[in-house]
């Protein structure tokens, strides 16, 4: 018996890991999402140049809303 058996994880077990890494990973970057979003708060940007109306949501809700979609790509692979 020269072959080794992988055991692997359970869907749900898997399921939870990755959500718990996702979490860590969430809380690990948030600062720098908030620095970004308080730093383009603060600095005028390319929409109001173009009369165009941003979406205005608070400092928080756009940290959070650019953690969210930036932090998938760290599980692609």
């Amino acid at each position: 018996m020269g072959a080794v058996m992988q055991r692997s994880m359970p869907a749900s077990s898997r399921l939870h890991s990755e959500a718990i890494q996702f979490r860590i990973i969430l809380a690990a970057t948030y600062p720098f999402f908030l620095a970004a979003a308080i730093v383009q708060r603060v600095l005028p940007g390319q929409a109001t140049r173009r009369g165009l109306l941003p979406v205005r949501r608070s400092v928080f809700g756009e940290a959070k809303a650019m953690a969210v979609s930036a932090i998938p790509f760290a599980f692609m692979g």
